[in-house]
């Protein structure tokens, strides 16, 4: 199980289909995450500015190497239309050897 502790789950909100599904084919075409998964409808309660602020949003998750982190939050942010946008990267402690191989293999860096 150790050695997978260097894959992560990242989550990043967007304020649009169009913006999220823009943000999943750079990511994925770079190969800097194995998967994209877009979450349609969320609705978020933040605040912002001083004052409590909501928004309607596209939760993307994705799959890739604590390697790449950096190069993903660089790639995001260039390319988000968000002043602060969300970026969490989680560490993947263990799962399907399988599909965490999958994930080594379908990303580069």
């Amino acid at each position: 199980m150790m050695e997978n502790m260097d894959k992560i789950v990242i989550f990043v909100t967007a304020g649009s289909p169009e913006e999220a599904e823009k943000i999943a084919d750079l990511l994925v075409k770079k190969r800097k995450t194995a998967c994209a998964n877009l979450v349609p409808k969320i609705h978020s309660l933040f605040w912002w500015c001083g004052k409590i602020d909501s928004s309607d949003e596209v939760l993307l998750i994705f799959k890739s190497k604590a390697c790449l982190l950096q190069d993903i939050v660089s790639l995001v942010k260039e390319a988000h239309s968000y002043d602060v946008p969300e970026i969490i990267a989680l560490p993947i402690i263990g799962g399907n050897e399988d599909y965490l191989r999958w994930i080594e293999e379908e990303t580069e860096g």
